[in-house]
């Protein structure tokens, strides 16, 4: 989408939280299972690649903000 309207901008911002949401859910579900012991490299492994898309994740989220602030602003 090239210029994307302020509707099109929160209908993204609501499906990136929905699935940061979903990554939180997973990533503590990980760490819960490293904390009561039952991990193995994959869990570990995986735990830390669910953090890191989580972290891509809220970058993308606080950007579509700010943009969403911006247009707002100026309207």
């Amino acid at each position: 989408m090239e210029n994307p309207s302020t509707d099109d901008l929160r209908g993204e911002l609501a499906a990136l939280e929905a699935k940061a949401a979903q990554l939180s859910a997973m990533r503590n579900q990980l760490h819960n299972r490293i904390d009561l012991g039952f991990a193995t490299a994959t869990t570990r492994d995986r735990e830390r690649e669910v953090s890191d898309e989580r972290k891509e994740l809220f970058v993308q989220i606080d950007a579509l903000k700010e943009d969403l602030r911006l247009r707002e602003s100026a309207a």
